[in-house]
């Protein structure tokens, strides 16, 4: 299933250590990383200089970056806009540096207890105003559903995607987060599926909202993806364990201590090896 799709993940869930990243990625035969963070700094804090050095790191261990993991939209819809669109612009020249055109992003965190859909002016106007950016720099925003934002509920992306969908705007497929969200998974997946380019893989319970390995929760996860497969898909699966914290962890990976893991390298592992199953399946 999906055997033309390529593996990425956020490797910072490995361990904040660039080359502790890199040097698990290889030995589980993932050529891709969504790059979030790395040596105690977060993505959008990176200079030029130093997403170079970064791409001449990876470029010499043979992975590739699917996507800039960027905060770009994680912000309060009150909090002042422009200097967060001066971040996006720079987060753009490291795609570029990076040779990437994919760059994540979010619709906006909404007041604690108040309507979304009383924010929706001012999202559309500044996703708008980063879309345009997108399009004159020629790089991609994939929206990712993500709680407590606009578009955390499948009916709010639909939005987004009506309003801003084409060769530089489209969806990133979230199952966990639309749990978290009590949004039936395949209710979105019907909504979105002409939109969805990118898929993070991670999994969750509906009840308590843990995040479980891909295939143990209720985010549908094997259902979709065979969907997907059935429908040409031939993007990203990219990793986010969050299984750090992960309950059943120590007795999924029973063999940690021997294979001398960390709990990042154990959750980054088992995370990986859930996805492949299915996809064997």
């Amino acid at each position: 299933m999906l055997e033309y799709c390529k593996i990425s993940g956020f490797a910072d869930e490995i361990d904040k250590d660039v080359d502790k990243q890199i040097a698990l990625l290889k030995k589980l035969g993932i050529s891709y990383v969504e790059f979030r963070s790395g040596d105690g700094k977060g993505v959008a804090d990176y200079t030029e200089e130093e997403a170079k050095a970064l791409k001449q790191k990876f470029d010499a261990n043979g992975i590739s970056i699917s996507a800039i993991g960027s905060p770009i939209g994680k912000i309060s819809i009150t909090d002042p806009f422009e200097p967060h669109l001066e971040k996006l612009r720079h987060v753009i020249k490291l795609a570029k540096i990076w040779e990437t055109k994919y760059i994540r992003m979010f619709s906006f965190f909404i007041p604690d207890g108040e309507n979304a859909d009383d924010y929706r002016e001012e999202v559309m106007h500044r996703m708008e105003a980063m879309v345009a950016c997108a399009k004159e720099e020629d790089v991609v925003l994939l929206h990712e559903n993500e709680k407590d934002i606009y578009g955390d509920l499948a009916k709010r992306c639909l939005d987004l995607m009506k309003n801003f969908y084409g060769d530089h705007f489209k969806c990133t497929f979230d199952f966990a987060n639309f749990v978290q969200c009590h949004q039936d998974t395949m209710e979105a997946y019907e909504l979105l599926k002409p939109y969805i380019a990118y898929v993070h893989i991670k999994d969750a319970v509906w009840d308590s909202g843990e995040v479980v390995p891909a295939g143990q929760g209720n985010g549908n996860v094997k259902t979709i993806l065979k969907y997907l497969d059935e429908s040409g898909f031939q993007g990203f699966l990219s990793l986010e364990p969050h299984l750090a914290e992960f309950d059943g962890l120590k007795n999924l990976e029973k063999n940690a201590a021997e294979r001398k893991l960390t709990d990042g390298e154990a959750a980054y592992t088992i995370a990986c090896e859930a996805l492949r199953k299915i996809l064997s399946e």
